[in-house]
């Protein structure tokens, strides 16, 4: 078998449609721990975004029982039978040996897919030796010369390695494990984000190569490459200024950041999008006028968050669990107000927050039909005064749920020190499979307690994994409200949880409660 071979089903399936954070998963993008996480070093880490150096092997060994659920979920076939315990299962340059799935795809997987096309190769090679200031000489002597899965490598990591030598020619990119952030899928459009952190503009480019050469195709099976553009891809380029203030002016409009942590497709007409420390207001608002200009939904809810590396995306601070469920940091759920009394601004453009608050701000916007051709009118909803009340309002008015069916859980029960230690480990960050079996990390006991309270089961990977390898059908451990425990005390050291760690593609529509 060549290698080509191995890797030209990869998008079989070519369907791209997710309308709900819940809807059963079909297939996501995720990415293993690199060998650049390993390149990491202390006077670095800052700037890569990382807290701490990890135990890069400890880390991957979490990261594989991650990947084992994720299979036995989605894909059972490529695990089954399989030796797992060789580490090459999990590397996708390995070829016979990869899992090869096409429903759990690594990042990894693409891009040796689109670098098999010489055109390409050139192309993207040239774009990130530009961004990352390197000269013509070792792009055109040096990396063009190597085959699709060697530079694959060497554009992640950003390292040359051979027998024991190791060349850095540009830095990792070391959170491209959270490939949550790349880019969202909105119905059946895809939102490439724009990254906040010079750290992470090489995994914006990756992602746009793969973008619009490998996930999307035209209806009669063309992709960019052969001088058709997909209209489904979504980038953040115009000129729209509907969130801002006009003393703002051109200081902000050098501005535009959105991450895919910011992005919730919550329900099929309605998406949440946080301002935060990575999203900012002008990302926002390109963001509102790309969609309701194509018409690709009614309504947006903004969430304002203190501008924080604690809580750097909104889902650090809530995650849905079922339709009428949700887990959330209880500093930021209730009423809307500050620690010190201050109601929440009527408008999220005139908001301005300080390194000590602590309040969440809701601006809710709905796209009108208007009677200019293709135009549109946006009414602006302020009736929404707190985080709590948002989540109230999607799980009524996006699902049915009765209102005294609404459960908010609490991060910890809501009890100091705990909630704050907890949040800091992603309690509140968790990648659901489906409606009430959710994934996350083993190591927030207090936030599990509320949970069990709520009569979920829960099960440790491992003991998931060792029942599927001895003969047991997922849909029967899975058949009631679950919580997967993941392990993590190296996994959770770079700041991120399963939600982060996923970038789905596909999921079931989820209906409202009939």
């Amino acid at each position: 078998m060549t290698y080509t071979k191995l890797y030209v089903n990869i998008m079989s399936i070519n369907k791209i449609s997710v309308s709900s954070e819940l809807g059963t998963l079909r297939r996501l993008i995720v990415h293993s721990p690199d060998a650049g996480i390993g390149k990491v070093v202390p006077r670095k880490s800052e700037d890569w975004l990382y807290d701490d150096i990890v135990d890069i092997q400890k880390m991957r060994e979490e990261y594989n029982d991650y990947l084992k659920v994720l299979l036995w979920v989605l894909d059972p076939e490529k695990i089954k039978g399989k030796n797992t315990n060789e580490h090459d299962f999990f590397k996708p340059g390995k070829k016979d040996d990869y899992f090869n799935s096409d429903k759990v795809v690594d990042v990894e997987r693409l891009l040796i897919r689109i670098l098999e096309k010489e055109h390409i190769k050139q192309q993207l090679v040239t774009h990130i030796c530009a961004l990352e200031h390197c000269s013509f000489k070792i792009m055109n002597d040096l990396l063009t010369k190597y085959d699709a899965e060697t530079l694959a490598r060497i554009l992640i990591t950003g390292t040359i390695s051979e027998n024991e030598d190791t060349t850095f020619l540009f830095p990792p990119v070391p959170n491209l494990i959270f490939t949550r952030d790349i880019g969202i899928i909105v119905n059946n459009h895809l939102l490439l984000t724009k990254p906040a952190e010079i750290a992470r503009q090489r995994e914006a480019i990756i992602t746009k190569y793969i973008a619009y050469y490998e996930l999307f195709k035209n209806d009669d099976g063309a992709s960019v490459d052969e001088g058709k553009f997909s209209d489904k891809v979504i980038e953040l380029n115009e000129d729209f200024s509907i969130l801002l203030d006009e003393e703002e002016g051109d200081t902000s409009k050098g501005r535009t950041t959105v991450e895919g942590g910011d992005v919730m497709m919550v329900a099929p007409n309605h998406l949440l999008i946080g301002c935060s420390v990575r999203t900012s207001p002008r990302g926002v608002e390109k963001v509102v006028h790309q969609l309701f200009k194509r018409k690709v939904l009614n309504k947006v809810s903004v969430v304002r968050i203190p501008e924080k590396r604690d809580f750097m995306h909104i889902d650090t601070v809530f995650t849905q669990v079922k339709r009428n469920m949700w887990v959330v940091f209880d500093k930021f759920a209730g009423s809307g107000e500050s620690e010190t009394g201050v109601h929440v601004a009527d408008e999220i453009s005139k908001t301005r927050q300080t390194e000590e608050a602590s309040k969440v701000e809701v601006t809710q916007f709905v796209r009108l039909d208007s009677n200019a051709k293709k135009g549109y009118k946006i009414m602006v909803n302020r009736d929404i005064p707190s985080l709590e009340a948002l989540l109230h309002h999607v799980c009524e008015e996006d699902y049915g749920c009765p209102p005294n069916e609404v459960d908010i859980i609490y991060c910890a029960g809501g009890r100091f020190p705990y909630n704050e230690r907890e949040q800091w480990t992603d309690a509140c960050n968790l990648l659901a499979l489906k409606e009430g079996v959710v994934i996350g990390y083993d190591r927030n006991p207090e936030t599990l307690k509320e949970f069990i309270k709520r009569d979920f089961a829960t099960i440790r990977a491992k003991d998931f994994i060792q029942a599927m390898e001895a003969g047991a059908n997922s849909d029967e451990i899975l058949s009631k409200d679950t919580f997967i425990l993941l392990p993590s005390s190296e996994l959770s050291r770079a700041r991120g949880g399963s939600h982060c760690m996923s970038f789905p593609i596909l999921r079931d529509v989820l209906a409202p409660i009939q």
